[in-house]
């Protein structure tokens, strides 16, 4: 199967290996002429990494760089960003990386022409309407992991490292002009980054698919991107340089993400706090939690889970399901208590209250209440 394509659902997206050949074009087409490279400081001094600015560079489009970017990003992270911005004289971003590189890139490139502070455009009503549209600069979206799905996403999770609270911010013009998919450049993750990104494209697709809102087409989208992640994940953790699995894990982040349109639940709700307070990560965090939110919302979604499990060749319905879930986690050494992530003397009492406000919440086949997250939490924990 030829594993190259162009697709424009829900953005242009050059998908296939070796593309990122094309990142000056993709410039060329989202109208930069000087880019700013945003990614994290892991990636900062990788191959990959210096490849792209020597792509960009060869073009006539300098190699600007900014990567003061923490693995939970924050809103020091985006001054500094939108600083650098500014001083750099640049006219769009090149948001590269896995969900931290690219949720900043892109808030950098929406923040810089704005006069009003970032926390006036939270994902709450219709708060984006404050923002100036004109004012959003252009953004080329790489991704460097399959997991978070940002590229094709119209939000940034940002933590306020004061409150210590993960917060969406949210514009239309967030989309990425232009999408490259490149899985060559994810053949260097290690087996746990490979994994609990991996794990939350499959989180975003279970909840999602299990979300009551109504919304056909995220629905099929979310079924097919479980069936992939089932399929292919295992392979390449087993095997990085596996460029078919991480052809199809780099779609089945796209299609989480693009798929959450309907809804996430309590997995989402409960990490998002998680994540902000004891920095875990957030793939990762998704799946510890994911086996005792099915069994939470087991009520609310048997019937539709029996129907996911017959399409996914897993016998046994809804059990069978939950079976796979903790096999598949046991089999890339994820942790089943949040404990074994460093979460000790947890303040339950905060973390409750967070999730409730968590907007994913709302997207919880069980409604969530103050004494059926506490129960769910303790059993976590």
């Amino acid at each position: 199967m030829n594993l190259t394509a162009n697709w424009s659902y829900p953005t242009a997206i050059r998908f296939g290996a070796g593309r990122i050949s094309e990142i000056a074009d993709a410039c060329a087409v989202a109208g930069i002429k000087r880019p700013l490279l945003v990614t994290d400081r892991g990636l900062a001094g990788m191959e990959i990494t210096t490849r792209t600015l020597d792509l960009l560079e060869a073009a006539g489009l300098g190699r600007a760089m900014f990567s003061d970017v923490d693995p939970n990003p924050n809103e020091k992270n985006a001054e500094a960003g939108v600083k650098a911005y500014r001083d750099g004289g640049h006219d769009g971003v090149v948001a590269f990386g896995g969900g931290s590189g690219l949720d900043l890139g892109k808030l950098v490139a929406f923040q810089a022409g704005q006069t009003r502070p970032m926390w006036d455009f939270e994902d709450i009503g219709d708060w984006w309407t404050r923002a100036d549209a004109d004012a959003i600069a252009p953004i080329v979206a790489v991704p460097t992991t399959a997991g978070t799905g940002s590229e094709v996403g119209r939000a940034s999770v940002i933590t306020n490292s004061e409150t210590q609270e993960k917060k969406i911010i949210f514009h239309p013009k967030f989309l990425p002009t232009v999408v490259i998919c490149d899985p060559e450049l994810t053949v260097g993750m290690p087996g746990f980054i490979t994994a609990g990104t991996g794990l939350d494209a499959f989180a975003h697709c279970v909840e999602a698919y299990c979300s009551p809102h109504y919304h056909p087409m995220s629905q099929g989208m979310a079924l097919e991107g479980m069936r992939l992640v089932k399929e292919y994940l295992p392979r390449a953790y087993a095997d990085g340089t596996d460029i078919e699995a991480r052809a199809h894990m780099m779609s089945a982040a796209i299609m989480g993400a693009t798929a959450f349109q309907k809804g996430l639940g309590a997995i989402h709700a409960l990490s998002h706090p998680i994540g902000a307070i004891y920095h875990t990560h957030h793939g990762t965090t998704n799946a510890v939690c994911m086996p005792a939110v099915l069994q939470f919302n087991k009520p609310e979604i048997e019937t539709r889970m029996d129907q996911a499990a017959a399409y996914l060749g897993i016998s046994g319905g809804f059990d069978g399901f939950c079976t796979f879930v903790d096999d598949l986690n046991a089999s890339m050494g994820i942790p089943t208590r949040l404990s074994e992530l460093g979460v000790e003397n947890a303040d339950v009492d905060r973390l409750v209250a967070d999730a409730l406000k968590d907007p994913s919440t709302g997207g919880n086949p069980v409604k969530m209440t103050e004494e059926n997250t506490r129960a769910l939490l303790m059993q976590i924990l």
